[in-house]
């Protein structure tokens, strides 16, 4: 029986308390580009069998990573994980509550969660991290929200090197809260001045590194014109292997860093679930969002672990909360901390070096190539070409010859025709010599 407890009357009596004349009303923030008219244009019924034909047909149209020569980057990373992580991270000892509210049960939970912080903290050279979030677009949006609750003022500067995506999450989070939020233009150069668009009600400035086009920043400046003003700055990341190679947020003078942890121990997934990575100064840990593990010892002087902090109001009082993200991305943050633990920080730089070198190895072939021009001076494993033509087509031409080349910056900024030519392409220690010269052949051939 199909469960539809409520009547046409209970519907429209609900509305009513609410002050709503239909349906339509409880959608109205959902811009009509996003909404369906009518139904979805599936089959009314079909049984087991033939559903999962259907959607067996449907998903064998698609092109996996590991399917051929792979160079897709833009804030989600093709790595190898080693087989030991998915086994470690079944083992019993992990298969604790959701929420780890009972320590004494859930022991396996909380330290890990403890190990978590501090290889985040140790990798960002922050000196407090939480136990971690739902992505590092959520993660930024929640630092803008935090940099408002510390500084008590309300404009986000954002760099034009951010992460397209990253911005939308950024302005919708301000537009409920009322904040302003001053965008820069894109900058796939990597020339962009911030420091003079910080005046007296800038609560932080919001910058990438490596950008979204690729490009590596010293931010030293820039902190100190930030810090001058009474204001924050906040460093996002959204490949953490580069913090295997490059000077830390922490060292450059950041008040907040976020990132996106897929990287380590997560796969694709074609887009998810992923987890976020948010690590402060010890001095703002009491406006940070999330929860944080700590260690102690019982009555007996056992080492144990609990959630330190995890205000209460989070769960129960939601006006009152720092932040209304109440999950950790359990499972992605058990993957995260098994692979880190296995790389060791030995591990961890020697796979930060082969990416760059993959990188920097692809980008020679490329630059090469009559039509394509290198437009990232310095970079880690991710860099931006210009092409001869539209970007989205030389994408779609490659994977006809079964290369996946990049991502088109117009997917992301559609309605800026400056960009509609960059191609942004990643190169991790996932790809060979072989895979490199196929893309160097295949560009060539598309370009000509």
């Amino acid at each position: 029986m199909r469960y539809l407890p409520l009547t046409d009357e209970d519907r429209l009596a609900m509305l009513d308390r609410i002050g709503a004349s239909g349906i339509d009303d409880l959608f109205r923030d959902v811009p009509g580009s996003a909404r369906l008219d009518g139904l979805v244009d599936l089959p009314c019924h079909k049984g087991e069998l033939e559903v999962e034909r259907e959607l067996s047909a449907m998903a064998a149209r698609n092109r996996a990573a590991g399917d051929g020569p792979f160079f897709v980057g833009a804030g989600a990373y093709r790595h190898h994980i080693p087989a030991s992580v998915d086994h470690i991270i079944q083992r019993s000892e992990f298969l604790t509550s959701y929420t780890p509210y009972q320590p004494e049960i859930a022991q396996g939970t909380t330290q890990y969660l403890f190990e978590f912080q501090t290889q985040v903290a140790l990798i960002t050279g922050m000196e407090v991290a939480n136990a971690s979030m739902y992505d590092g677009s959520t993660a930024t949006a929640e630092a803008v929200a935090m940099a408002r609750r510390v500084t008590r003022r309300r404009k986000a500067v954002l760099s034009g090197g951010l992460h397209p995506h990253y911005r939308e999450v950024i302005e919708t989070q301000a537009r409920i809260l009322g904040d302003e939020v001053v965008a820069g233009a894109p900058a796939p150069e990597g020339q962009e001045s911030l420091i003079d668009k910080i005046d007296d009600e800038t609560s932080c400035v919001v910058v990438q590194t490596p950008s979204f086009y690729g490009n590596i920043h010293d931010l030293r400046p820039l902190a100190d014109a930030v810090h001058d003003k009474g204001s924050l700055l906040i460093v996002v990341v959204t490949e953490a292997v580069s913090l295997g190679a490059l000077m830390s947020p922490g060292e450059m003078g950041a008040d907040i860093v976020t990132a996106e942890g897929q990287s380590i121990g997560n796969g694709l997934n074609f887009g998810g679930p992923y987890v976020g990575l948010f690590a402060t100064r010890e001095k703002f840990l009491r406006q940070m969002p999330g929860r944080v593990s700590g260690e102690t010892v019982d009555t007996e002087g056992r080492r144990g672990y609990v959630l330190t902090l995890s205000t209460r109001e989070q769960h129960i009082r939601r006006e009152k909360a720092t932040s209304n993200i109440c999950t950790n991305s359990g499972l992605c943050s058990l993957a995260f901390t098994i692979h880190m633990a296995l790389l060791g920080e030995e591990g961890f730089r020697r796979l930060a070096a082969l990416n760059h070198q993959s990188a920097v190895q692809l980008a020679e072939r490329l630059e090469a190539v009559p039509g394509a021009e290198l437009v990232t001076p310095h970079f880690f494993n991710e860099f931006t070409l210009r092409l001869n033509r539209p970007a989205a087509d030389v994408v779609d031409a490659l994977a006809d010859r079964g290369v996946l080349g990049g991502v088109p910056v117009s997917r992301l900024i559609p309605d800026d025709d400056t960009v509609k030519d960059l191609l942004v392409v990643a190169a991790t220690e996932t790809n060979t010599n072989e895979d490199r010269a196929a893309y160097e052949a295949a560009l060539r051939e598309v370009l000509a």
